[in-house]
């Protein structure tokens, strides 16, 4: 061998033993990819008290169901839902929320115990850009809820509120046989993926979005023409987007339990969450496996039968 190929040898050497050793180091120091990936993102369910009867609001089955579907979207991964039943006392638990989910006969921290201090805790959430969804009768605020103009914080968390028997305003809950339930017109990502779809449910019309009405930040996500005999375009789904980065959403169904099968109805509630939570929402919208409803463990899965007069 000459010594040229002999020098070039060695040189070789030299140059690949410490690239070999800065190799094997790294494998040793840097984290792996697991360590790298992002917490998942927590959502906390909180069912407030009902009274309704079996088959109807069934709110904590409701809760199991959203918390289900959530957990198993088919498009969209590491998302984790705490179910609560009273105000959490782990100030942790709030701050690490990226968005709360209510269900309940009105809004439950209205209705709930000691609620100047889950108010006091909700504002603070609300201030760093915590989202917030609240689903049919806790969408509900009543006349002893809200000054007599209708303020509420809930205007600017989410956009509107169904008022009942307050003095300022009267929204309408009535039951429809079939209601036919439209996307809205404009272009947001809790439109994605879900179509046009008919409901026998109780959609509330007529809900409070201010004296102005619907104001600029918010949006109709979803209208019907209600009531059947004097139609007109109402409301019955709407998202706001919040000058602190928050982002609300109020959808007025389903009251029937039966109706989470619904996988349109289903979507949009689920994009929802999704989206009040700061996740995309895939193109074709949050898809879920259709949920076995009975498993939840509701007190009626439909309300019994009427019996013949």
């Amino acid at each position: 061998m000459s010594p040229i190929v002999r020098f070039n040898c060695r040189m070789s050497v030299y140059f690949i033993r410490p690239l070999a050793l800065l190799a094997i180091a790294l494998a040793f120091t840097t984290p792996s990819a697991e360590l790298f990936a992002a917490e998942p993102t927590r959502v906390l369910i909180l069912v407030g008290p009902s009274s309704h009867p079996p088959g109807t609001h069934e709110v904590g089955a409701g809760a199991r169901v959203m918390k289900f579907c959530v957990e198993h979207a088919e498009n969209v991964p590491d998302i984790h839902a705490h179910i609560l039943t009273a105000w959490p006392d782990d100030p942790g638990l709030l701050a690490g929320a990226a968005t709360i989910v209510f269900t309940g006969d009105r809004f439950p921290p209205a209705e709930m115990k000691d609620g100047p201090r889950i108010m006091a805790d909700l504002t603070k959430m609300m201030d760093r850009g915590c989202g917030l969804v609240c689903v049919h009768y806790a969408t509900g605020l009543g006349a002893n809820h809200v000054l007599p103009d209708g303020s509420h914080p809930l205007l600017d968390w989410m956009g509107g509120y169904f008022a009942t028997r307050c003095e300022h305003h009267q929204s309408v809950a009535r039951i429809y046989q079939a209601a036919k339930i439209e996307p809205g017109d404009a272009k947001h990502p809790v439109l994605q993926g879900w179509k046009p779809f008919t409901v026998h449910d109780e959609p509330y019309i007529n809900n409070y979005f201010g004296k102005g009405g619907l104001a600029k930040n918010v949006t109709a996500l979803a209208t019907s023409q209600l009531p059947p005999e004097s139609p007109k375009e109402e409301i019955v789904a709407w998202a706001a987007t919040r000058d602190d980065g928050g982002r609300g959403m109020g959808v007025v169904m389903p009251h029937f339990y039966k109706n989470w099968r619904v996988d349109d109805l289903r979507m949009l509630i689920m994009n929802g969450i999704v989206w009040t939570a700061k996740r995309d929402v895939p193109a074709k919208g949050v898809k879920t496996p259709a949920p076995n409803l009975a498993q939840f463990e509701p007190a009626a899965v439909e309300p019994p039968a009427k019996k013949a007069k």
